[in-house]
């Protein structure tokens, strides 16, 4: 018997979105030493996936390509009976149950129960007679399927990267059965080419279906890299997401660790003193997100680098700040500042110095930085003159949160230590009225201003990755010394794997 053609059957290795694994890449002698990131996702999270698998099947099933079927067989008697089965289309399919077991430091155990597939082509089936007798016919066909499978998706690595193993598949037949011309109950000679076509199918179908499900499997661990490696990207600036060490799969989770080194033109990131341990991650929830605080330094570092951390205010938000009370001192020191000039001729800058140092502690996220802001007004029909120049070390502490699918950022106490100040209406620097109404400033308007400006851009970064797309229940950002843990529940977008089948299969 011979089948040909390439049939890409639906997916069984939707559950490796869970994780990024390795079996066959070499790491270092210290487990977790160069971890920056480790993704943790429990069994609710894998049941809950595990619910998307019938509608993968089914998109993958709608797109799959069917091989031909051809076989003969000689008769005593008869000759030969030969058959042709082409144009085979899918034309309806049901799956009853779906379930996940993890295999303790084993494998992703995936039982499909009850698939019930109808398939519609054509039959050309030959009889060649002993006494030179030859009947040839081609007749409309319907196959009726119900089965069992089982598949256990082992993961290594490749290139860093997972790779998945889904040889390890079994199917059961309970039902395989082809009708002819819509025809139940054919004749004799119907009846001989249905037993034999059956048997040429079950061969050709635990064969072709079982390298269809590794195939789909590694094309889907391929996926879930590249949306993870998108989603950690921002034009220049990237963070290296490849296994940093073995990944586990326990009995109530899945757990995958990465380098989580920051990539920036020619800057060289280091990571060799990782905190991270198994158990500061626990399993009430659906999915945890561990990052090191060198991440975060390290993705400072980048945004400085590239010159993002500049910040220009014009007009009534120039206004807002300068007027965040109205007080007579307020409005002395304005018209000392601006000597008369409106804020829509008048422009602040604020920049790094230097790269933002990031601590995590219990209290928030701590960043010190050494700051500079200048003001600079444009008089009508004179030259433009700089009114106020000063450098500061600031300190803030910040506590994050997200909701209704908003970064929240929320600065706590900040502390504010002037290096530089130069101001035109106070040459000598030694009134203190200028100074402390902009240390108050600084503190009561620029940092929520600043604070708030980062909050938008990072919710709109990270929106443009589509995480707006999944639905996140009761995210916790809890902060620890020099490790975040993000922990939550989710409801996963089932049309993102699906748009990608049907533009992949």
């Amino acid at each position: 018997m011979l089948w040909t053609g390439r049939m890409r059957l639906g997916t069984f290795g939707i559950l490796l979105v869970l994780v990024h694994a390795s079996a066959a890449c070499e790491f270092g002698p210290i487990p977790y030493s160069i971890t920056g990131i480790v993704c943790r996702m429990t069994k609710s999270g894998a049941l809950l996936l595990n619910q998307e698998t019938a509608r993968v099947i089914q998109a993958a099933f709608r797109n799959a390509r069917f091989p031909n079927i051809t076989g003969e067989r000689s008769m005593r008697l008869l000759g030969k009976v030969a058959y042709w089965l082409t144009n085979i289309q899918v034309n309806g399919l049901s799956i009853e149950q779906s379930e996940v077991e993890l295999k303790e430091d084993d494998a992703i155990h995936i039982a499909i129960k009850n698939v019930t597939a109808f398939f519609k082509g054509t039959l050309t089936y030959g009889y060649a007679g002993a006494w030179f007798l030859q009947l040839f016919h081609s007749v409309d066909f319907e196959i009726e399927s119900s089965i069992d499978l089982q598949i256990n998706i082992k993961l290594m690595c490749q290139k860093d990267q997972v790779a998945a193993d889904a040889s390890d598949c079994y199917l059961a037949f309970h039902k395989l059965t082809l009708h002819l011309q819509g025809d139940k109950e054919p004749g004799w000679l119907k009846q001989l080419f249905t037993d034999f076509i059956s048997f040429t199918l079950k061969l050709v179908l635990k064969s072709q279906v079982c390298n269809e499900i590794n195939f789909v499997a590694q094309m889907l661990a391929n996926f879930v890299h590249d949306l993870a490696a998108n989603f950690v990207q921002d034009e220049d600036i990237s963070i290296d997401i490849s296994l940093a060490s073995v990944p586990l799969i326990k009995a109530n989770y899945l757990e995958s660790h990465h380098k989580g080194l920051v990539l920036y033109k020619n800057y060289s990131d280091a990571f060799i003193d990782s905190v991270f341990s198994r158990v500061l991650l626990t399993e009430s929830r659906m999915l945890y997100f561990w990052l090191s605080e060198h991440i975060l330094n390290s993705l400072a570092l980048a945004t400085f680098l590239d010159k993002r951390l500049v910040l220009t205010i014009r007009g009534e938000k120039l206004q807002a700040l300068f007027e965040m009370e109205d007080t007579e001192a307020q409005r002395n020191v304005v018209q000392m500042i601006f000597q008369g000039t409106s804020y829509n001729d008048s422009v602040a800058k604020v920049w790094s110095l230097a790269h933002p140092q990031i601590s995590l502690q219990p209290e928030g996220t701590v960043v010190k930085s050494l700051v500079a802001a200048e003001v600079s007004i444009f008089p009508a029909g004179e030259e433009p003159l700089t009114v106020l120049y000063m450098e500061k070390e600031i300190t803030v502490t910040i506590q994050a949160a997200y909701a209704e699918k908003k970064l929240i950022l929320h600065p706590l106490d900040s502390r504010i230590e002037f290096k530089v100040f130069k101001c035109t209406a106070d040459p000598s620097g030694k009134d203190p009225s200028i100074r402390n109404f902009l240390q108050t400033m600084i503190s009561v308007a620029v940092i929520p201003e600043v604070t708030s400006r980062i909050e938008l851009a990072l919710t709109s970064l990270m929106n443009s990755k589509g995480l707006h797309l999944f639905e996140i229940r009761d995210p916790e950002i809890i902060i620890r010394k020099g490790y975040i843990i993000v922990q939550l529940d989710f409801s996963f977008p089932n049309h993102l794997l699906l748009d990608f089948l049907e533009k992949r299969l």
